[in-house]
């Protein structure tokens, strides 16, 4: 079930940020963001438990995914896929007309994953990532309501 995170996530969703990110956002950064960001949207999969999570910033008619993870665990049980559909209707139903993203050249599980949602590489940018340094493909998808 997806509903939208709350302050009580916030421990958990730290604790899988920390599992699957070398550069992981803190409690502090995802507590700032649900009280001081009003471009902010996130949302959990819950299922007895939070095991996947969404963020976005909504700006104008654009959405920018900030972070995108599933528990270990639970990966490869659509959960990842659960949450872009989420973003989609969302999207679709609230005017946004595209939807940007960030991700490292060496994931092509996330890169297949976006590609199968529409999303196309338009450019690279450069020493983006640390931990390790990595550049960024810039991915993006035009919504089509």
């Amino acid at each position: 079930m997806i509903r939208k995170m709350t302050f009580w996530d916030v421990p958990r969703v730290a604790t899988l940020e920390k599992k699957l990110f070398s550069s992981p956002w803190s409690e502090k950064a995802f507590e700032e963001e649900l009280e001081n960001n009003p471009y902010s949207h996130y949302v959990v999969w819950d299922d007895q438990g939070v095991i996947g999570y969404l963020g976005l910033w909504v700006v104008d008619t654009t959405i920018q995914i900030t972070t995108l993870g599933v528990d270990p665990v639970h990966q490869r049980e659509g959960i990842a896929k659960r949450l872009l559909q989420y973003m989609v209707e969302y999207a679709q139903s609230n005017g946004i007309s595209l939807i940007t993203l960030e991700v490292r050249p060496s994931n092509q599980t996330a890169k297949l994953l976006y590609a199968s949602f529409g999303f196309k590489t338009v450019a690279l940018r450069k020493n983006y990532y640390t931990q390790p340094d990595e550049d960024a493909e810039l991915m993006l998808r035009e919504v089509n309501e």
